[in-house]
């Protein structure tokens, strides 16, 4: 009974809302009448007309209802349904801006103490100046991050290894939220609205350490479980295993852990670690996983398995899970390391040295994941081709691991080296019982294959950022791939196909189709299917589709992501892959060096490449230009070269040869791509950029001007942009798609502005290998002909709205375009074509 009174209650409630005007009268709608109406609000909530008449119809109890009445009650509950949402969003972010508030708060509390600290050492170092040995106060600081010797004790039994643990945990605690270590920002991870969260690095400290501070809509028991299985989201990370967990005596858990890292290139050996893990839950209902490493290089497995690895330290790090009201949680993820760089090259020990590399490989990218996977789950994701968002994921993890087992090559993978005399530029590593099934479905295992070859290298890099040459290397693949070598890789991963590379000679087109799979949230990690289409040379094969097809992972391409490398990995696919698809991948890996003495400083200029007026001597932009080049002219980076080949047992010793000539001339290809793309070696060509013998920028914006004006009887810009240098810079900032091309029997692209180059989705470097019949499809060339003979008679033409191409395929429209002759001074000489597209935007 009281129930149905409470149900009255509600529909006199909700009644009293639905009130409406109409002539002059309000009408009150019966329970039974909001009822029938929610019920098709459910099924349809904007009711066309008829469907709204037909509802009166069918339900009597609504036949007292005018039909204009009926959809202002509609429109009433979908306003109440909007503002439902809108209200519930809104609560959603103010909980989240409360809890980074709090976070922020604490953050300003540890940075004051640390503030107070610093000025009491200071004031107690200036007493003791004449007396005090300096080095002898560096070895006290230093002391504050290195591992306590008595915590080397009693490993052997609980209470030794009980006792650690709570050592690690106030240590760890004081890293996390106090002042043990002196945090600074990371540079280029500014904290706001929009950020993932409050990343900092390690300033003076022994090893090298990152801190994170994030809000993430996951239970701290569920982040946890996540961060604990470090081979999910670690790209970096080999294998990791539990040897001992006994519980602690206060409710939490010790385990000992013995974990292995893979080496980023072939110069240097992986990393493995023998580690006590201590999960446990604080006073305040906080949740805390810390770990630190253990006495003794010896210690864990057996010397064996750890051959090829060297024994690094962690110093006590972990996770603080703290739950938010309202749902979610707080982390401070701290990740601090001694990497032993004295065990690599001289060259490389600025990678083993510095803390935002550590940043970048670990401490953002398990925030990142959290968050990912908290985005997943609360279904604010959305991916292509019907993918669920673990099965790409799971994707992207295989090509990244595939990737990392051919340059490292561990010899219980079953690699070995073949033929090396230490003197080869590129290392051959062969593997004869490499699995290509998926775990989950074994059936698809290629059986008749012999082995897989692997060609593999590294190299130092000069004056080139990361992201650039992955960026161009990702764009361009024809500058530096065989289509045919992709071939041989796609054939031999076809069972009962497999053929020797060359028997089948194929032409590729040259358009690459770039299909987007998914991405992460931030977008420094894209997931895509390329399609590279070809034709058989052999004129019985001339109709059959050669095309090949492609999975690939994209990273690191953020000129700003200070410390992060950058990928290129791929694999030979079948156009329908399953979820399970064996994998066999190749690519590469620039690493950026950065010395530990340089961690306070900012990364390089974003998209110079493609800003031709800093590149130009125009006004104040000549300047910025040689800024910016000085500033990339000593950055150094090591690429990493490894790919992979399946053969059969008899073509061991060939496919060998092939995989090392291929290799060496990729690496050639590399080379020239990075001096042609590099800083230092932009400057002095621009003018050659716009093809030889072409008049310098700013009298070819000159002449693109004026004769526009002579043929179409309007200026291209404004009156007051047309004087002096500004003409190029106006040019170069002009909303409309500006391209111009030669004049010859293949008009070829020779500039574009800055709109130019998006609706192309280019490079000034790579405009020129871009010609005019590829801006268009075949229908776009056909209806283009007649207006270009006009073109040509009378000097210009105006053509309709229509469709025009990128080089990455996708479909840009636009509501009209002017092609004019672009004359020389003497205004009789017709040097290029110019094209402007109005109002161009993505289709």
């Amino acid at each position: 009974m009281a129930m149905a009174l409470a149900q009255h209650r509600e529909s006199s409630s909700d009644s009293s809302i639905n009130k409406h005007l109409d002539g002059g009268k309000y009408v009150r709608y019966t329970a039974e009448q909001v009822e029938a109406l929610e019920r098709v609000y459910a099924e349809c909530p904007k009711p066309s007309s008829l469907r709204r008449q037909q509802l009166i119809r069918e339900c009597p109890i609504l036949s007292n209802i005018e039909p204009k009445q009926i959809k202002v009650w509609f429109q009433n509950r979908r306003c109440r349904e909007k503002q439902k949402k809108e209200s519930s969003r809104l609560q959603t972010v103010n909980r989240k801006l409360t809890a980074m508030n709090k976070l922020l708060m604490e953050e300003n509390d540890r940075l004051q103490k640390q503030v107070s600290q610093m000025v009491c050492e200071n004031g107690y170092m200036k007493q003791q100046l004449h007396t005090v040995n300096t080095s002898a106060a560096d070895a006290n600081c230093d002391s504050l991050g290195t591992t306590p010797q008595h915590s080397l004790r009693d490993t052997n039994s609980p209470a030794g290894l009980l006792s650690i643990a709570e050592e690690t945990l106030a240590e760890f605690l004081s890293k996390a939220t106090g002042t043990a270590v002196d945090w600074v920002q990371m540079p280029g991870m500014k904290p706001g609205p929009d950020s993932v969260g409050i990343f900092t690095i390690s300033q003076s400290c022994s090893g090298v350490a990152a801190r994170a501070c994030g809000l993430v809509s996951l239970e701290p028991v569920k982040i946890a479980e996540i961060l604990k299985d470090r081979p999910s989201w670690s790209r970096d990370c080999r294998n990791l295993e539990v040897f001992t967990m006994f519980p602690a005596g206060n409710g939490g858990t010790i385990e000992l852990v013995y974990a292995q890292t893979f080496a980023p290139t072939t110069l240097a050996p992986a990393r493995d670690f023998w580690t006590l893990r201590y999960t446990t839950t604080l006073e305040n209902g906080s949740l805390v996983v810390c770990e630190r490493s253990l006495s003794g290089s010896g210690a864990g497995p057996s010397a064996a398995a750890a051959a090829q690895f060297v024994r690094a330290e962690v110093l006590p790090s972990g996770y603080l899970i703290r739950p938010c009201e309202g749902g979610g949680s707080i982390i401070h993820i701290v990740d601090h390391l001694n990497l032993e760089a004295w065990s690599v090259p001289e060259v490389l020990r600025p990678l083993y040295e510095s803390s935002k590399v550590i940043a970048q490989k670990m401490t953002i990218a398990a925030l990142r994941y959290i968050r990912q996977i908290a985005q997943e789950t609360s279904g604010e994701v959305v991916y292509s081709l019907g993918r669920q968002p673990a099965v790409l994921r799971t994707f992207s993890q295989r090509l990244s691991r595939g990737f990392n087992d051919a340059i490292n090559g561990f010899n219980d993978d079953g690699w070995s080296i073949m033929n090396c005399d230490g003197t080869e530029d590129v290392i051959i590593a062969v593997n004869s019982i490499k699995s290509f099934s998926s775990t989950s479905n074994p059936a698809n295992a290629l059986s008749f294959l012999g082995g897989v070859l692997c060609a593999k290298a590294s190299m130092l890099l000069q004056n080139i950022a990361a992201a650039v040459l992955v960026r161009f290397l990702r764009e361009h693949r024809s500058e530096w791939a065989d289509f045919n070598v992709d071939a041989y890789c796609a054939a031999s991963l076809k069972a009962g196909t497999n053929a020797y590379p060359g028997m089948r000679p194929t032409r590729f087109t040259g358009s690459q189709i770039i299909m987007p799979l998914g991405h992460t949230i931030e977008h420094e990690e894209l997931l895509e299917v390329i399609r590279l289409e070809g034709h058989s040379f052999v004129q019985e094969d001339a109709f059959v589709s050669r095309d090949i097809h492609l999975l690939q992972i994209c990273s690191g391409i953020d000129e700003n992501a200070v410390g992060a490398c950058s990928e290129l990995v791929f694999a030979p696919i079948d156009e329908m892959f399953p979820d399970d698809a064996p994998l066999l991948p190749s690519g590469f890996r620039v690493i950026p060096l950065d010395s530990k003495s340089s961690d306070t400083q900012d990364s390089l200029t974003t998209n110079r490449t493609l800003d031709l007026t800093s590149s130009l001597e125009v006004g104040p932009a000549t300047n910025h230009a040689a800024g910016d080049t000085s500033s990339c002219r000593n950055t150094r980076s090591v690429l990493t070269i490894a790919f992979q080949f399946p053969f059969e047992s008899n073509l061991r010793d060939n496919v060998a040869t092939m995989a090392r000539q291929y290799v060496r001339s990729v690496i050639s290809s590399v080379q020239r791509v990075a001096m042609a793309i590099s800083p230092s070696g932009l400057n002095p060509a621009v003018g050659s950029k716009l093809s030889p013998g072409s008049p310098e920028a700013l009298t070819l914006a000159h002449w693109i001007c004026r004769s526009y004006s002579y043929h179409l009887g309007a200026e291209l810009l404004r009156s007051e942009s047309l004087g002096g240098d500004s003409i190029l810079k106006n040019l170069w900032q002009h909303q409309d798609a500006i391209l111009c091309c030669s004049l010859k029997s293949q008009p070829v692209f020779i500039f574009a502005n800055q709109a130019g180059l998006d609706m192309l989705e280019t490079t000034l470097v790579a405009l020129q290998d871009i010609t005019l019949d590829k801006l268009f499809d075949e229908s776009g060339r056909k209806a283009l002909c007649p207006d270009f003979g006009k073109l040509m008679q009378q000097g210009y033409a105006c053509l309709p709205a229509g469709i025009c191409m990128s080089t990455m395929g996708r479909h840009v429209s636009y509501e009209q375009a002017f092609a004019w002759k672009v004359l020389e001074a003497d205004e009789s000489t017709v040097h290029c074509l110019a094209f402007s597209f109005v109002n161009w935007s993505f289709v």
